[in-house]
């Protein structure tokens, strides 16, 4: 059976290897992992969430895995190959905590004991230790940085958030030497887990998800800015709203949201906002509509606040506009100029400064041979860099580590 050096190689991003490419080293793993079993686990994610559904679930599909996910769901049901098996939808972040977990656990206790069991939700970590003491095979798939990210959480007590940040932390760390494997989404995660038995895999875009072939060409397009995510004041509704009423009328430019509000008041909130009167709302949206909404859009913004948690981040939505060949406006942070500045996709602003942003959106909008020079570069780099593509046989190797 083939297999390379563990140790030597797991932490790659999924780039080319022993000079193989990277549909050689899938093909590879597809012949050793047939009929192999994959329980994905997930408690506060949806069952079509983009990294775990789309990425993961139909890669291991795809490679001949048996794929089942976990999650809290309507129904039960199959999509392109990967097994959803629904517990009931909680009410409430309470519900969730209190029932929700337990009932996944349960969930999973019933599923094969040779399967591999991958689960995506840190909250989860202590059923898991059981699940492993029940002598399952266990990979944590880390998507934040938790410890980090309880310090910032509203509705937990300020007076609880140091113990809980240190319980999880103390949890992931046992959990790096006791699971049977850890994929993380960005480098910044990485030194917290045990190197042998972590994977590096980025949550860039898929190739071509985002490019279809009947794109409306791109001087074609109306003038309208795009935002795609989770809408919250730390990542920046007020001040895109502020920005897009700072510019002149004569250009008629739209801002378009797409995403759900949190908290769900703030949706309500906007309203009251400057700029809000230039705003397309268009809620949580498929796939296939974001698709259609960045193919037909000019700009992609993301704008985040200089938190602690996006400072050293890997913003999805950037990789995703630019994958789309849109020019971007993002936050002027030092980690994002690797990707902004030196691919020339975009233009860096201060995100606390409404005219910042006004002034990057104008440029942009009447220049737009300039700035569509700025969105095929971004393309190129996605093409050649930052994709699924790049990563997934990163992902494959771990569980042909983990099988043995």
């Amino acid at each position: 059976m083939c297999r390379w050096p563990f140790e030597a190689h797991l932490i790659f991003s999924g780039r080319q290897m022993s000079g193989l490419s990277n549909g050689e080293w899938i093909k590879i793993m597809n012949q050793q992992m047939q009929k192999m079993e994959s329980v994905h686990l997930a408690s506060s994610h949806s069952a079509f969430d983009t990294r775990i559904f789309h990425k993961e679930c139909k890669t291991l599909a795809n490679a001949g895995f048996k794929v089942t996910l976990i999650v809290p769901h309507e129904l039960d049901e199959i999509v392109d190959g990967v097994w959803i098996r629904s517990v009931p939808l909680p009410g409430n972040g309470k519900e969730r905590l209190s029932k929700t977990i337990g009932n996944i656990y349960r969930a999973a206790l019933a599923e094969s004991p040779e399967a591999i069991f991958h689960f995506h939700d840190a909250e989860m970590i202590f059923h898991m230790f059981l699940l492993k003491i029940r002598g399952r095979k266990v990979i944590y798939d880390a998507h934040e940085d938790t410890p980090k990210q309880v310090m910032h959480q509203h509705w937990i007590p300020r007076v609880l958030r140091g113990p809980i940040s240190l319980v999880m932390r103390v949890a992931e760390w046992l959990g790096g030497h006791v699971f049977d494997g850890i994929v993380v989404a960005e480098p910044g995660i990485l030194k917290r887990f045990h190197s042998k038995r972590t994977v590096l895999v980025h949550n860039f875009p898929l190739l071509n998800e985002l490019n279809p072939s009947d794109s409306t060409p791109y001087l074609e397009r109306p003038p309208r800015i795009t935002y795609i995510g989770g809408i919250t004041r730390k990542r920046g509704i007020a001040e895109m709203l502020a920005a897009v009423s700072l510019l002149p009328v004569g250009l008629r430019a739209e801002i378009v949201l797409g995403g759900s509000f949190f908290p769900s008041t703030l949706q309500e909130d906007i309203r009251h906002m400057q700029g809000y009167d230039r705003a397309d709302v268009r809620g949580w949206l498929q796939r296939d509509q974001v698709s259609d909404l960045l193919a037909s859009s000019r700009i992609g913004i993301v704008t985040l606040h200089p938190t602690e948690k996006y400072l050293n981040s890997y913003p999805t939505k950037l990789f995703e506009y630019m994958s789309a060949g849109l020019p971007v406006i993002a936050s002027d942070f030092p980690h994002w100029r690797q990707f902004v500045e030196e691919d020339r996709c975009g233009i860096l602003v201060d995100p606390l400064a409404p005219q910042s942003i006004a002034d990057a959106i104008q440029w942009m909008l009447e220049n737009p041979e300039e700035a569509a020079a700025m969105g095929a570069r971004g393309r190129t780099a996605v093409s050649q860099k930052y994709n699924w593509e790049q990563d997934a046989p990163g992902l494959l190797a771990l569980y042909n580590n983990v099988r043995m």
